[in-house]
């Protein structure tokens, strides 16, 4: 039977950078005794709503200041990706979930159960990578809000269009263009960038209407620079979405908050390895409700919640 105490053990297992070997070595036990003591935490996938006593009751006042909702997913590789919501503002991870995929089915349920967390304080605005399920349940779910297309996942997308080493001088230029993306603080700065970018496509525009007449292809003509035209498309596209942070000062230009979270989550993986998609994803939902914790009086409430569900496996 586990205790309050091998709770205690897991945390540190999940939480510290120690990998198997070395929680085995601390722990003096073998590799079977350590799966057996830990199999009860890994055999239930802890929800948001578990731990949702711990977070701090000024995030649900209505009165409270302006606040962003952040949206990503962390993708383990093509088995899945456990999507999280977060207040960007204050760095609360409001609510998680694993899915194949980011259909819109899947996010739209996810969104049903965040709303009955918000619902007494709505965000002021939003900040996603721009995927079509999450723009259309922004625009369902939630009142007309201003929604920052993460400038981070957009200039990624832009360089791997534009390649460092590429050997025509009209990508290069445009890289460099391209890379200042997320260098814009004010207004100023983004009709000066506009200019050259503008000025670009008045050089260079004809590189973007020449086609390659296909010859034993099953494509009778494609674009022959097709990557520069994605990333004139990309650059152009819904300007008040890529610049609405200078707007709203409050709204951020990137969801960095969650990228950071999600770069600790691969190395915290990379030290438990040979786990498969849904251990992985068990494994994130404890990391994320651990997070949560702030001492021990917040653990063992913790405990007090899932003793008898954890008990039963």
């Amino acid at each position: 039977m586990i205790n309050f105490f091998d709770l205690v053990k897991f945390r540190d297992f999940i939480v510290n950078k120690l990998n198997k070997e070395a929680v085995l070595e601390k722990e003096y036990i073998s590799r079977t005794s350590l799966w057996r003591k830990f199999k009860p935490f890994f055999n239930y996938s802890p929800t948001p709503e578990d731990s949702a006593f711990l977070i701090p009751k000024n995030t649900s006042n209505v009165e409270s200041k302006p606040w962003v909702l952040g949206i990503d997913g962390k993708w383990l590789r093509r088995n899945g990706v456990v999507m999280i919501y977060r207040d960007v503002t204050n760095n609360i991870n409001l609510y998680w979930s694993f899915h194949l995929s980011e259909s819109y089915k899947a996010v739209e349920k996810d969104f049903e159960k965040l709303n009955l967390i918000i619902k007494n304080n709505l965000p002021s605005g939003v900040i996603t990578d721009w995927k079509g399920a999450l723009i259309s349940a922004v625009n369902m779910f939630l009142p007309p809000l201003p929604h920052q297309r993460c400038l981070a996942h957009v200039k990624r997308s832009l360089m791997r269009f534009l390649p460092l080493r590429s050997q025509s001088t009209a990508t290069q230029q445009l890289r460099r263009i391209a890379k200042e993306i997320t260098t814009i603080k004010n207004r100023k700065e983004k009709r000066l960038w506009k200019g050259k970018l503008y000025l670009w496509i008045k050089i260079y525009r004809h590189l973007l209407k020449e086609k390659t007449i296909g010859v034993g292809t099953k494509k009778k003509w494609w674009y022959t620079h097709g990557n520069v035209r994605r990333a004139i498309n990309l650059l152009l596209f819904d300007e008040k979405h890529l610049f609405a942070n200078l707007s709203y000062k409050f709204l951020p230009k990137t969801n960095n908050a969650i990228e950071g979270s999600n770069s600790q989550i691969k190395t915290k993986l990379s030290n438990h390895r040979g786990m498969k998609a849904p251990q992985q994803a068990i494994f994130i939902f404890w990391l994320l409700t651990f997070r949560r914790v702030k001492d021990r009086q917040d653990l063992k409430g913790l405990w007090d919640r899932l003793k008898n569900k954890i008990c039963r496996f």
